[in-house]
């Protein structure tokens, strides 16, 4: 890799993942510890000012846009004024920007894949507040590439999957919809993607843009859910019971979430050559990093 490249994040799981995948593939991530506040606009342009990477790959924000429960508004009001901040100090140094972003800037009220040309109408705050950080990304820094995942899974104890295993070991009646679709995306699958992405923009190819990703076999939540429980019991057998199947309409975050949340990854297929993998197969190690740090 001739590319000189920063990982803000390196500490979450999806940072973690794409750590060592590089190390398997002696790619070398300068990951900088953040100050104790995170990563503000001053902060990030004394470290840009500094380091001057030729690439960055920002997961600074990842526990809040893609695995907490709920976020505030505040919260994402100052993440928003660091968004800007770091894609004009990239602009200023030429970096390359790789930012994530979500599903959740879809409505879900269509039950065909999304593409990256579809209407853009977010449900929630966070999902508004991802696709202001997209539009800002996309005026400030030319040079960049935005990632759009699917349901990203992690071994985090507060994230998606987290909160699902403590529920089912709580005996408590466990209810997913059967009615909700996405894409299910193991940390270890999207670490993957952002580094076949990273290999490609090395070899100075200007393949700038918005690119969606999501596990192959799209899914309902129950379906993940059930299969998910099935790798659990692997590591605790007294699991009590199953869910019961709920439509999507009588959830609580119904109003926030996404229906049909499922991507069409045809675009990075075809640009960068990258095939989506089955989820189900990448689940097994996610469960068992897991309950290795419960």
């Amino acid at each position: 890799m001739r590319m000189r490249l920063m990982l803000l994040g390196g500490g979450n799981a999806l940072g973690q993942a794409l750590l060592r995948q590089g190390a398997e593939e002696n790619v070398e991530f300068l990951a900088p510890v953040p100050p104790p506040q995170g990563w503000d606009p001053a902060s990030l342009t004394v470290l840009l000012d500094e380091q001057r990477p030729d690439a960055l790959v920002n997961l600074a924000y990842y526990h809040d846009w893609f695995q907490a429960e709920q976020i505030e508004a505040e919260r994402l009001f100052v993440q928003e004024r660091a968004i800007d901040r770091l894609a004009e100090l990239c602009l200023h140094h030429e970096i390359v920007l790789l930012q994530p972003s979500s599903y959740k800037v879809f409505d879900g009220a269509r039950a065909t894949a999304y593409s990256e040309k579809d209407d853009i109408h977010p449900l929630s705050l966070r999902g508004q507040a991802l696709w202001r950080f997209e539009q800002s990304v996309r005026a400030i820094c030319p040079r960049h590439i935005l990632l759009r995942f699917g349901w990203l899974l992690d071994e985090s104890a507060e994230g998606r999957m987290g909160r699902l295993l403590r529920w089912a070991e709580s005996g408590e009646p466990l209810c997913l919809a059967d009615d909700r679709r996405g894409n299910p995306t193991p940390v270890d699958d999207a670490a993957r993607v952002i580094l076949a992405v990273l290999k490609q923009l090395d070899c100075n190819a200007p393949l700038w843009g918005t690119y969606h990703y999501g596990g192959i076999e799209a899914t309902t939540s129950l379906a993940m859910g059930q299969a998910t429980l099935a790798e659990a019991r692997r590591h605790r057998p007294d699991i009590p019971q199953d869910f019961t199947p709920q439509a999507h309409a009588e959830r609580p975050d119904a109003p926030e979430e996404p229906q049909h949340a499922v991507l069409a990854c045809r675009k990075i297929l075809n640009t960068f050559g990258i095939k989506p993998r089955a989820w189900r197969a990448a689940l097994p190690a996610v469960v068992d990093r897991y309950y290795r740090h419960v």
